[in-house]
């Protein structure tokens, strides 16, 4: 197996990149709220939010320091008393955009267009399947006649 200098995978290298990033993450979102990056500052606000079991001091600063990341259940708390979103905190503003740029394309479709990926997201497993194969199909060939259309408007003189 590779390994990376300090003798670790690639995989462990960029999981520890990971943490880093979100610990300066979600410093930078207790700043932005108001409230100062310390682990006593995090533990009090999270247990205070925290329907589950308390966090230690030991266990939050170490999201701090980007030793361990949170589960998902506690990302959410943390997430909702920061007000930023779960995805932003936990993997940065670029993975928030494209989940955004979503949202702008599904609010786009017609009442028709939803109501038919409503009905694909009902059909059984092997249905949806073909259903998905058919539509790629559909997409590839007009992404040929697209491309077919500019060369040949490509060609003609001005």
């Amino acid at each position: 197996m590779v390994t990376s200098h300090g003798g670790e995978t690639p995989y462990c290298a960029g999981m520890e990149d990971a943490k880093t990033q979100f610990a300066q993450r979600l410093r930078e979102a207790m700043q932005q709220a108001g409230y100062a990056p310390k682990p006593a500052v995090l533990e009090r606000e999270f247990n205070l939010r925290n329907p589950g079991r308390p966090v230690t001091l030991h266990g939050v600063r170490r999201w701090l320091r980007g030793e361990t990341l949170p589960t998902q259940e506690k990302l959410v708390v943390l997430a909702e008393w920061l007000k930023v979103p779960p995805a932003a905190l936990r993997f940065g503003a670029p993975v928030q955009h494209r989940v955004h740029e979503s949202d702008h394309l599904w609010e786009a479709l017609s009442y028709r267009e939803r109501e038919t990926l409503e009905a694909f997201a009902g059909l059984p497993p092997s249905q949806r399947a073909i259903a998905r194969e058919v539509i790629m199909a559909l997409a590839k060939a007009g992404k040929w006649e697209r491309q077919a259309g500019q060369a040949e408007d490509d060609s003609k003189p001005s």
